[in-house]
């Protein structure tokens, strides 16, 4: 009735001791779960911090355009000049501290927050329906990520723009910090422009993480070569080239509120005056053309940081072996 033990020995699939133990070896190589997730947040610090942190004197022009248009009114290039001329080429690094340290917690949050989400929100619709849901996927997942990233960054960027808009409040990250702690609270000191931010950044990062997949997408589609065969300079190029179009993109977008949250940043509220009363009251006073004062520079900085973060990102990744992202683009 029952096989003899000969038979079932006959049965059995013999395997080479040395494949279990390469294919075992290549099983725990590759980063899963939280490895894999550090990994994606990693990269995405690394991008944000370095991109922002190199833009800083782009950026301090910028802040003084919307800021003081009255006397930095000669576009960017004039900006510069000014700024040197008045107070020194050290000037154009005013705020390198907590822009580089706001942008790398921020950058971990909103890079590994989006790979975390698209992954839950691929799974919550299932991976065959993915291709159809992606540009909502792409919008739903960058927006949770970057709502987890703009709380740790508010605090940072909040004494960033203090010390750009008064360069003599403070010497530096920690004393500016403190000093604004100190003074004013969480709240009322590093939180007053959490709505601006919020209303800048959400919008921001869902344009940039859409229009990038959408772009690399489109990108890849001309190139007859399959992506898993081209060069790591040509998957960087690809990278550089969705990037600076998302980047130009999202800051088109996103600048009404970035020209608000340089404004509400710039002092003090009055004493009982509430955030959105404060919001309000700017809108009014900036008008249209006054909430797109420095849309220029923006562009400019904000298309090459965003370029510059996918290519860092991207090649971060690489090095770092997190090849696990969920792809979920139309096939060709």
């Amino acid at each position: 009735m029952y096989p003899s033990q000969a038979a079932l020995n006959n049965m059995r699939t013999v395997v080479p001791m040395d494949k279990i133990v390469a294919n075992a070896a290549a099983a725990e190589s590759k980063p899963s779960g939280i490895d894999l997730y550090a990994r994606f947040a990693f990269a995405g610090a690394v991008c944000c911090s370095v991109t922002h942190g190199a833009l800083t004197p782009v950026d301090v022009v910028k802040t003084r355009i919307q800021l003081q248009p009255e006397v930095y009114n000669r576009g960017m290039i004039g900006g510069f000049r000014q700024i040197i001329a008045a107070e020194g080429a050290g000037a154009l690094l005013t705020g390198f501290g907590p822009t580089a340290a706001g942008y790398f917690v921020q950058g971990a949050f909103k890079f590994g927050g989006y790979e975390f989400w698209k992954k839950q929100l691929i799974e919550a619709v299932g991976a065959e329906n993915a291709p159809a849901y992606r540009i909502p996927i792409y919008l739903t997942a960058s927006a949770l990520a970057e709502i987890a990233a703009d709380v740790a960054l508010c605090p940072l960027e909040a004494t960033r723009i203090r010390l750009v808009s008064q360069p003599d409040f403070a010497s530096g990250l920690v004393g500016g910090f403190s000093r604004i702690l100190r003074e004013e609270g969480v709240l009322r000191g590093f939180y007053s422009g959490f709505g601006p931010i919020l209303l800048k950044q959400v919008p921001y990062t869902m344009a940039k993480f859409a229009v990038y997949e959408i772009a690399a997408e489109k990108i890849y589609d001309l190139i007859p070569t399959p992506k898993e065969q081209l060069s790591s300079g040509t998957v960087t190029s690809v990278n550089l080239g969705a990037g600076l179009i998302a980047g130009m993109a999202a800051a088109v977008i996103s600048q009404p509120a970035d020209t608000l949250l340089s404004k509400i940043n710039k002092s003090k509220g009055a004493e009982g005056e509430s955030i959105t009363s404060r919001l309000i009251a700017l809108s009014k006073e900036l008008g249209p053309r006054g909430l797109f004062l420095g849309l220029g520079a923006r562009v400019v900085m904000v298309g090459a940081l965003t370029a510059g973060q996918f290519a860092i990102n991207g090649d971060v990744k690489r090095m770092l072996g997190a090849t696990g992202g969920f792809e979920i683009a139309k096939s060709k």
